[in-house]
């Protein structure tokens, strides 16, 4: 996708903003004209930039948690049948449940701070991409294995060259298709027991200070954080599996 294609996607996402609070007309709904200075003015004299940057890392941790636990898992469920076919019905009754509901039984057991919300975007992440990395492995043509076989590679040589480089997409994909629930996630588990992150900043200036400028520029920072981490790994997926992109 160009980048002039997204710039045109996005103002116009504006343009319909602008529209639509112009016919409601009410306090509730600003306009991206009145939010957008708001938004600049927080992020550089206001606290918003340090909730942001809590943000970030308590989602980019989390990312990073699930793919350092779960590729390496499904790479060897991939590979095993055995293992496979043992851990396989577990998998087939966590996976489906929303982890969202288990928000509040994580905060009662490890309470408050980054690591609960940590573990909720890991426990959103993990599965997503165990299942798609373990479909991937065992997708793999059987005589492409033999084949390396055949060469003296082992089971070693097998996972660094040939699991890891084929299951890279499913990785990322899986990454990408979770950015949007991650980080609502962690908007959910910032309003609950917390003073930093921009889910925090949007619920006090929605519920207790009725800002709704300040409101509408927490909700953009989040959106904008949500961007960032899509196209962030949308980048890393076209610099290490270049094979895809070829036309």
């Amino acid at each position: 996708m160009r980048k002039r294609d997204v710039v045109f996607a996005g103002l116009g996402i504006l343009a319909l903003w602008q529209i639509i609070a112009m016919i409601v007309d009410r306090s509730i709904l600003p306009s991206p004209v009145v939010v957008i200075p708001v938004f600049f003015e927080e992020l550089l004299r206001g606290d918003m930039l340090k909730h942001a940057a809590i943000s970030f890392w308590r989602a980019l941790a989390g990312m990073l948690l699930a793919v350092v636990l779960a590729a390496p898992a499904g790479l060897v469920l991939g590979q095993s049948k055995k293992l496979n076919r043992f851990f396989s019905p577990v998998i087939y009754l966590l996976y489906p449940i929303p982890k969202v509901v288990l928000v509040p039984i994580v905060l009662l057991f490890f309470g408050v701070g980054n690591f609960p919300k940590i573990i909720i975007i890991f426990m959103i992440l993990f599965f997503q991409i165990l299942v798609l990395v373990r479909d991937q492995a065992l997708a793999l043509p059987r005589g492409l294995i033999q084949s390396v076989r055949s060469l003296g590679a082992g089971r070693r040589a097998l996972f660094y060259f040939v699991y890891l480089p084929a299951s890279l997409p499913a990785i990322l994909t899986a990454l990408r298709q979770s950015v949007g629930t991650a980080v609502a996630v962690l908007y959910i588990t910032e309003t609950f027991a917390t003073r930093y992150g921009l889910g925090y900043y949007i619920f006090l200036n929605a519920s207790t200070l009725l800002d709704y400028p300040a409101m509408y520029a927490g909700v953009l920072a989040m959106s904008l954080l949500g961007l960032t981490l899509y196209f962030s790994v949308d980048w890393l997926e076209h610099r290490l599996c270049k094979w895809q992109f070829v036309e």
